[in-house]
């Protein structure tokens, strides 16, 4: 099985990408979590612009997102809601279908006492505008994130590592149920 893990974030030490990585260390043996690494090479999206030509970043999601399983996104929140980059990401693949039916995780984080639960909750909404499979169990919100990792991003806070192993476990059991 394998999962394609997406950040929310660019930034070189965001949380978020540490969350993903902790994911990937936790999945069982029969499972690999890949990291999406292209979200900055996305140009803006325009519908006339994937009629006319796509470029190689847009066609390289695409096909990572056809080739896997299913998806894991943690997010950071930004005024609000997700990510304009992740946003505009997503705006790609609407008319594509590469969501469709796939089981999607959701986790967002933050600094706050919220963790990004406004971000979650836009991020959620349109991935079920996309027709993704969303399975209850495989959504997180993440508060006070910070607190929770060492110096060089590595989650020591052992509720949050069995949450996100949940979260692993619960895209498997959808993989798993969609076969």
């Amino acid at each position: 099985m394998h999962i394609l893990a997406i950040s929310g974030s660019l930034r070189a030490g965001s949380t978020n990408t540490s969350l993903l990585r902790t994911a990937a260390e936790l999945a069982p043996e029969t499972v690999t979590i890949t990291l999406y690494d292209g979200m900055d090479a996305i140009p803006a999206f325009s519908p006339e612009r994937d009629r006319e030509s796509k470029t190689e970043s847009v066609n390289n999601l695409r096909q990572l997102l056809q080739e896997a399983d299913a998806v894991l996104f943690c997010t950071p929140e930004y005024i609000h809601g997700m990510p304009g980059t992740l946003k505009n990401m997503l705006d790609w693949l609407a008319s594509s279908g590469e969501l469709v039916d796939k089981p999607v995780g959701v986790i967002s984080a933050g600094p706050s006492d919220m963790g990004g639960s406004r971000a979650h909750a836009s991020l959620s909404y349109t991935l079920a505008v996309l027709t993704a499979q969303l399975p209850e169990k495989a959504s997180l919100i993440v508060p006070l994130v910070k607190t929770k990792l060492d110096a060089v991003g590595r989650v020591t806070d052992p509720v949050l590592i069995q949450q996100v192993k949940d979260v692993v476990d619960a895209l498997v059991q959808a993989i798993k149920h969609k076969e």
